[in-house]
């Protein structure tokens, strides 16, 4: 008799669960999990790209801005420091590559996991060079590592090569 009384003002709700259900389903549509990481592959590369493409000056020629970016200005902020980057040509120049590559790989979705793993080692160092901004860092190692653990998606080059390799293996 209890259950039943308690029951009965949730059945006056049975119209608006069922459209909260049908929207629910909508948002799951548009939202697909392929959908999803296609954005997410393309948000953590954008950043990156524009910050690469600013450090060259030709191809694989470092503009004297990069260099001197890695020499005067930017510090690794570890305990004891800062400290100056070492190797600042070299820095830079992984740096401007990484920048370039990684986000091109992200894009394609060609070895997807590998190049989010490489941004996201990135994204820890830009962290200890600029640590107060982590709010954004913090979002791109989530992005990174979202992309790490559920793949690249149905739109990638990745997906494609396994489906195929799969097909072969039958």
């Amino acid at each position: 008799m209890i259950t039943q009384q308690r029951m009965a003002p949730a059945l006056g709700f049975a119209p608006l669960m069922h459209l909260a259900g049908r929207v629910n389903r909508l948002v799951q549509s548009i939202a697909s999990p392929s959908l999803v990481q296609l954005v997410t592959r393309v948000a953590l590369a954008v950043p990156f790209w524009r910050s690469g493409i600013l450090k060259w000056g030709g191809f694989l020629k470092l503009n004297d801005t990069a260099v001197a970016l890695f020499s005067d200005e930017f510090m690794l902020h570890l305990p004891g420091g800062p400290y100056h980057f070492p190797v600042p040509t070299v820095m830079a120049f992984l740096s401007g590559l990484g920048e370039i590559c990684f986000p091109v790989l992200l894009i394609l979705g060609l070895g997807t996991r590998f190049a989010a793993l490489g941004l996201l080692f990135m994204t820890v160092i830009v962290e200890l060079t600029v640590p107060h901004g982590w709010p954004i860092h913090l979002t791109w190692a989530a992005m990174a590592l979202g992309i790490m653990c559920w793949g690249p998606g149905r739109f990638s080059i990745d997906h494609v090569a396994g489906r195929i390799v799969q097909a072969s293996e039958e």
